[in-house]
């Protein structure tokens, strides 16, 4: 899988930087879940929730990666642990977007400020675009252009009434992305590892964009698999954004209040 191989990535490259740093806070949020490792890095990653079968009396767990044994817990332990669940999904994205936080600037990939991925392709000729995921913004955005839009969805009730003629579900992407000249993937697919399926099925000369909150990580590994561009963000206050993770806190939120929009480009 990409976020694996990533992980791999970062050991191998950077194990002076890892093999020490423990999780030194978290927060698990509705919509988003954040991480401060030991070093003071900040990540943040999507929510995957966990199923209601833990509450069945059989099913209660108190093992690693459980209310209580998460933090002081060593980033190592987390990527290698044989313990199989949403919420260990989800701190992984959210520990390695913190990790990368502080080596992007010295990855090479040109990155561009204030930058949102979608303002990067061309819209204007009549082109087949794929959106994976309920992106409301580029939907709207692409919808009134002259493309043919495609979104890939597991439920159409995320999208609008007037959008929902662009729906199609998520398991006919085989059929989809093939014929599509622009792909756009929500980073949860990172999350609940759906990425590595998605970037199989994509046809050569497609242009391809990762982009959201969960899309922070080292750029590598998704830039080896016909990724383009990443739409990642840059978080400017920590504390604050600990603060709205807690409550409920989406992307846009970030955005607003504690993160700047960046674009990490595959042009080297």
């Amino acid at each position: 899988m990409i976020s694996d191989q990533t992980y791999f990535l970062i050991k191998s490259k950077y194990s002076n930087l890892i093999e020490q740093l423990t999780i030194a806070d978290v927060r698990i949020g509705l919509h988003l879940s954040a991480v401060k490792l030991s070093d003071g890095s900040v990540g943040v990653a999507g929510t995957m929730n966990e199923s209601q079968d833990h509450c069945a009396k059989i099913n209660r767990d108190f093992g690693d990666f459980t209310p209580s044994q998460i933090i002081n817990r060593r980033v190592i332990d987390l990527f290698e642990t044989n313990r199989k669940s949403d919420i260990t999904d989800t701190l992984k994205i959210a520990t390695l977007n913190a990790i990368s936080s502080g080596l992007l600037s010295d990855s090479g990939y040109r990155i561009l400020e204030d930058t949102d991925p979608v303002d990067l392709i061309d819209l204007q000729s009549e082109k087949t675009i794929t959106v994976v995921g309920a992106f409301q913004s580029y939907i709207q955005k692409i919808s009134v252009t002259k493309n043919k839009l495609y979104v890939l969805e597991l439920d159409e009730n995320a999208l609008t009434e007037e959008h929902k003629k662009y729906y199609i579900p998520a398991v006919d992407y085989p059929e989809i992305i093939p014929v599509s000249d622009i792909v756009i993937i929500t980073g949860l697919t990172l999350v609940n590892n759906t990425i590595d399926g998605l970037l199989s099925s994509v046809s050569p000369g497609t242009q391809v964009i990762v982009t959201g909150p969960s899309g922070n990580i080292l750029p590598d590994i998704l830039f080896e698999n016909n990724v383009n561009i990443i739409g990642a963000m840059r978080i400017t206050n920590p504390s604050l954004l600990f603060d709205i993770v807690s409550e409920a806190g989406t992307g846009y939120h970030l955005i607003k209040y504690c993160a700047r929009k960046i674009s990490i480009l595959n042009d080297k």
